[in-house]
């Protein structure tokens, strides 16, 4: 890290700017990334554990419990988004460019909360509330639905899938700001773009 950079990050703001992002729209955006690979991955490994596998109830207890924390927290990244302007495009992007990133935002905002409300009808579905850590419970109101279990599995299943390929062209969308566009797309969600303001 160079002197301009730790400088950078010392002296960002708690909130957006028109032209920077703020540390807390950087932490929740980098927190609930890690969360939700580490869900799919989870997930992904633990549809084929059988009633005798050892971590047959481990994991679904913490994927449930940390898929409920990440929805609170993604309650929270919406309102927080809503509260905050949010930092203008850089200079030279397209008008498509601009259209895209606004529009697979919104979609993976989207995608999120299906996932996790169709993640919610799966545990609920047997009328049992969701245990959170054993810290707390979480009611199972939507109960009776015919075959609950399995069309929400599907849905559920599915959309994680859209969600990871989304991800995947995001990713790329940044890495190719970074590399190719040589502009501060990925330093501004990194923290270290160089300060206009």
């Amino acid at each position: 890290m160079t002197k301009g950079q730790g400088t950078n990050i010392c002296h960002m703001k708690l909130t957006n700017t028109p032209e920077r992002f703020g540390t807390v729209a950087i932490a929740l955006h980098w927190v609930m990334a890690l969360a939700i690979f580490g869900l799919f991955g989870v997930g992904w490994y633990m549809v084929d554990l059988t009633y005798y596998d050892e971590l047959y109830k481990t994991l679904p207890f913490y994927h449930k419990s940390v898929g409920i924390t990440l929805a609170a927290v993604l309650l929270f990244r919406i309102v927080w988004k809503l509260m905050n302007p949010t930092p203008k495009p850089l200079a030279g992007s397209s008008s498509f460019e601009k259209f895209a990133a606004k529009a697979a935002h919104l979609l993976i905002y989207v995608l999120l909360l299906a996932i996790v409300f169709s993640g919610y009808l799966i545990s609920t579905a047997d009328g049992l509330p969701i245990s959170v850590f054993d810290w707390f419970f979480v009611p199972a109101s939507i109960t009776g639905i015919p075959e609950q279990e399995d069309i929400a599995g599907f849905v559920h299943e599915y959309l994680a899938y859209a969600l990871m390929a989304l991800v995947a062209v995001h990713a790329a969308a940044a890495l190719k700001h970074h590399f190719f566009d040589n502009d501060d797309t990925l330093k501004r969600m990194l923290g270290t773009a160089p300060r206009s303001d």
